[in-house]
């Protein structure tokens, strides 16, 4: 408790000498995640506008999630399906390792959405019917070449395995 008390007397002493710091101080705070927590769901429309000034949105953009118990209260539906890559990596962001600009709301599962997720920005080049016509066409020829080639052994050519036995000459040293 003391070392607390310590703590308070040098911040107080800090303040009185130079008073910027309380400023920065009290600038710091802003920001905890308990600014960020949902508040309940807007059900008078003074409350909607309310939440869309506290998530800086327009009034006609605001579309909160449904009050169906998952506990998103007035947190604001801003879409998603869009990866964070798909975003211009050129573009002045004010954070450019999120790609995100400062009171840019985040989708509630951003976590899906982040750069180290795999998510698909653009529509494939081909269909899933040709990729699959594509794989039975492959396999297809691979078992054709099997079955076509299973009667041509290829093998090492290297001669028969000589083992010794009595009476048998395998080897001479003449000329």
């Amino acid at each position: 408790m003391s070392a607390f008390v310590k703590t308070v007397c040098l911040a107080q002493k800090l303040c009185a000498a130079n008073p910027a710091v309380a400023r920065q101080a009290i600038r710091s705070m802003a920001g905890w995640n308990k600014d960020y927590k949902p508040g309940p769901y807007p059900q008078t429309e003074k409350e909607r506008l309310a939440a869309a000034k506290k998530y800086y949105l327009l009034p006609e953009e605001y579309k909160p999630y449904a009050d169906d118990g998952l506990g998103y209260g007035d947190y604001p539906k801003v879409g998603g399906g869009l990866g964070v890559e798909a975003k211009d990596s050129y573009y002045p962001w004010d954070y450019p390792e999120h790609k995100r600009n400062q009171h840019e709301p985040i989708s509630a599962d951003h976590d899906l959405y982040s750069e180290d997720r795999w998510s698909q920005a653009e529509p494939p080049r081909y269909s899933n019917a040709y990729y699959f016509a594509c794989f039975l066409g492959v396999m297809s020829g691979c078992l054709a070449l099997y079955y076509w080639l299973d009667d041509k052994k290829m093998y090492r050519p290297v001669a028969a395995k000589q083992y010794p036995s009595p009476g048998v000459k395998h080897y001479t040293f003449e000329k």
